[in-house]
């Protein structure tokens, strides 16, 4: 068993870097404040050997609202395939491309092994609960994984005029309360800390038991208390581990998180293992 399993990492491939979120780098780079550097994945799955984690590779598809060219399903599942002991995958659609989206998102799972969904409100520009997307919805429910959907703020075009056309409204999680009422069957996960609408995301997971957060994309010491609290107790059962590498290392996030007081071993091998473990079905 390993001992973490990251639950937000991204590919610090070219197709990525370079393709996918190309005009977005420089921005995400000065609001992390970290140099990106392009690198080969057998690198990426040697540190997560090395750090004995699991990481969940997220593909990419924002093509429709930003013209850029997907990281593919195909990519993400090709390396899953060459690295299985460190890497899972989930799989990524443009909502707004309609049926063939679905018939993508069911080919990457059932053909290509990908084992959960991933969107980007902000960057894709569309409003999770938009019944015009439920078909999707309900493919991946009948598919039985989870979807996950960024939530909160954004490093993509942060800092500069008009953040680079991104619109924060669209993560807000209230509308994935909407989903989430909706499809009781399907897990949804909010990826962030969802800042500034925290306490809007910690009502949802506290109503709805189909509901979690993961916490990447932050230092566990910049996480609002409000959520580490709940973390801590009612909660502890719904967090998860993400770093949101390549723009926080793991071995960064896991460093602060071992610093933080008031998490028993018990609660720490929930949020960094366990529950990431039951939902994604996996040792």
């Amino acid at each position: 068993m390993p001992k973490a399993i990251d639950m937000h990492v991204h590919l610090p491939t070219a197709s990525f870097l370079d393709g996918a979120l190309k005009p977005f780098k420089e921005p995400a780079e000065a609001f992390f404040r970290s140099k990106v550097p392009v690198r080969e994945m057998d690198e990426v799955a040697r540190l997560y050997e090395e750090l004995d984690i699991v990481a969940v590779l997220l593909a990419w598809d924002a093509e429709t609202a930003t013209g850029l060219p997907p990281l593919t399903n195909d990519e993400v599942a090709e390396v899953v395939k060459k690295y299985p002991k460190q890497f899972v995958g989930f799989a990524c659609v443009d909502p707004w491309k309609g049926k063939p989206a679905v018939d993508e998102m069911e080919r990457a799972i059932t053909e290509l092994g990908l084992i959960g969904a991933k969107f980007h409100p902000g960057i894709q520009a569309f409003y999770p609960n938009d019944k015009q997307f439920y078909p999707l919805y309900e493919k991946i429910t009948e598919l039985g994984v989870p979807a996950l959907f960024h939530t909160g703020t954004n490093g993509l075009g942060a800092g500069t005029p008009g953040g680079m056309g991104v619109r924060l409204d669209y993560t807000r999680p209230i509308y994935l309360d909407h989903v989430a009422a909706d499809f009781p069957e399907l897990t949804i996960i909010g990826a962030h800390p969802a800042w500034p609408w925290h306490d809007e995301m910690l009502a949802i997971i506290g109503h709805k038991s189909n509901v979690f957060m993961d916490l990447s994309g932050w230092s566990p010491k910049y996480v609002p208390k409000a959520i580490m609290d709940e973390a801590r107790t009612r909660l502890q059962d719904r967090i998860l581990f993400g770093s949101d590498y390549p723009f926080i290392m793991p071995q960064r996030w896991l460093a602060d998180f071992d610093s933080m007081e008031g998490f028993s071993s018990e609660v720490r091998q929930k949020i960094l293992h366990d529950n990431a473990a039951r939902l994604l079905k996996i040792a």
